[in-house]
């Protein structure tokens, strides 16, 4: 069975850090593209960040460039996304999502175009 799964979010204080983890099971992410997403309420779901399967190219919201660090573990089969000076609007449910190939830029955050996804985590910034 194909299935992503997320883990690590939850309660933190402005200013803080998270790392959350996407593990895959039943198959394997060195040929798929990762990306984050995030759905915050009443908000439209946003791309957050993605990892290619190609060079490991990464791309950032704007919102969460300088902040947010996405990575890869081929071994663990896992993709990470780090974030660090947490702000209240970083408050969301965050997915991750995959898809075969190597995402670019035109469409790395384009969520209908992936492939599967996790269940998500809650990540809530407040003090």
């Amino acid at each position: 069975q194909l299935q992503l799964v997320e883990s690590g979010g939850g309660l933190v204080q402005p200013g803080g850090s998270l790392r959350l983890s996407c593990a895959a099971s039943g198959f394997s992410l060195d040929d798929y593209g990762v990306g984050w997403f995030r759905q915050a309420p009443g908000k439209e779901r946003e791309g957050v960040s993605c990892i290619s399967s190609i060079d490991d190219v990464t791309y950032y919201a704007d919102s969460v460039k300088g902040r947010f660090t996405i990575s890869r573990d081929n071994a663990k089969n896992t993709v990470y996304l780090q974030m660090n000076s947490l702000k209240p609007e970083d408050t969301a449910v965050y997915y991750c999502a995959a898809v075969i190939g190597a995402p670019s830029t035109s469409w790395w955050a384009v969520g209908g175009l992936y492939d599967y996804w996790g269940q998500g985590t809650q990540v809530t910034v407040s003090s």
